[in-house]
């Protein structure tokens, strides 16, 4: 399976695997969706192992994971705040900016400059930002900025984007020590370890809820998985940039599902506008990089 095909398998997962958090998030609660999210992976990713076989692993693999853990667990957990907050659409898109977020991290940490193309595919997502909230530009200007800032939903999915970059890094750093297979199990096995105590301190009276979800979180288990396990695929396969770019197919597979699953109808003009304004600039970005 070529590279595009791994990248369109896990946005495609990655969309389901969201929805399944915010079904979920409206049950219980953030801290045991992120655990479950977590903990419901390693099965499948154990499975992946034991089929493949343990392969050599590089030293710099335990670090990568221990790494891996804090930032991937801060940016789920507020990813799962944002989707309980706002529209799976909106949320989804506006996440996406990490990837601007991931090119300007290599900048600092790599010395990687950007082109002028570039800098405008920039400028153009965060333009489609400010679309997804185009209506508000009636108020002011400055309205449809602040309501990014204000709104719980929008503010949790825009710290979620700042973070998820990093641990995109780490995730790739894993793998490329390891395989896509034992390095999602590891990285995933650290995350998990680091959210128990958080989970149980936050949400311990929804642990014995699970059992009557379990069909729900083994569901969000399994897509978590195929994400993380193409992810990683890919991600061995060619650069990190051009996985990223193919998976921005994400925001519109999630204004389809918050359509037709949650009936976030309203606004979807504007989510449609602003999620191709922010696709059409982060591929300007990728392809001039």
């Amino acid at each position: 399976m070529d590279w595009v095909t791994l990248s369109l398998v896990s946005a495609l997962a990655q969309t389901s695997r969201n929805a399944a958090m915010k079904s979920l998030g409206h049950k219980l609660d953030e801290y045991i969706n992120v655990f479950g999210r977590f903990f419901f992976l390693l099965p499948f990713a154990g499975a992946a192992v034991a089929l493949r076989g343990v392969p050599a692993i590089r030293p710099s693999f335990y670090a990568a994971c221990a790494i891996f853990a804090f930032t991937q667990t801060a940016a789920t957990l507020a990813l799962s705040k944002a989707l309980l907050y706002g529209k799976i659409g909106v949320v989804t898109s506006l996440w996406k900016l990490s990837i601007i977020w991931l090119v300007l991290l290599s900048y600092f940490t790599l010395g990687e400059t950007p082109s002028a193309w570039g800098l405008a595919g920039v400028l153009i997502a965060l333009a489609g930002v400010y679309f997804l909230n185009v209506s508000r530009a009636r108020v002011s200007w400055w309205e449809p900025v602040r309501h990014i800032l204000s709104d719980r939903g929008l503010r949790y999915s825009l710290i979620s984007s700042f973070l998820y970059a990093p641990s995109v890094i780490c995730f790739k750093w894993a793998a490329v020590s390891s395989d896509a297979a034992f390095g999602t199990l590891g990285a995933y096995t650290a995350a998990m370890l680091l959210m128990l105590p958080i989970a149980l301190r936050k949400s311990a009276r929804h642990f014995r809820q699970v059992p009557a979800h379990w069909k729900g979180f083994a569901g969000l288990g399994f897509f978590a998985f195929v994400n993380s396990y193409a992810q990683a695929e890919a991600y061995r396969l060619t650069l990190t940039s051009y996985v990223e770019s193919v998976k921005q197919a994400e925001i519109l597979f999630a204004v389809v599902i918050g359509y037709l699953f949650f009936r976030e109808r309203e606004g979807l003009g504007e989510a449609l506008l602003g999620g191709t304004v922010i696709l059409a600039g982060i591929v300007l970005l990728i392809l001039a990089g």
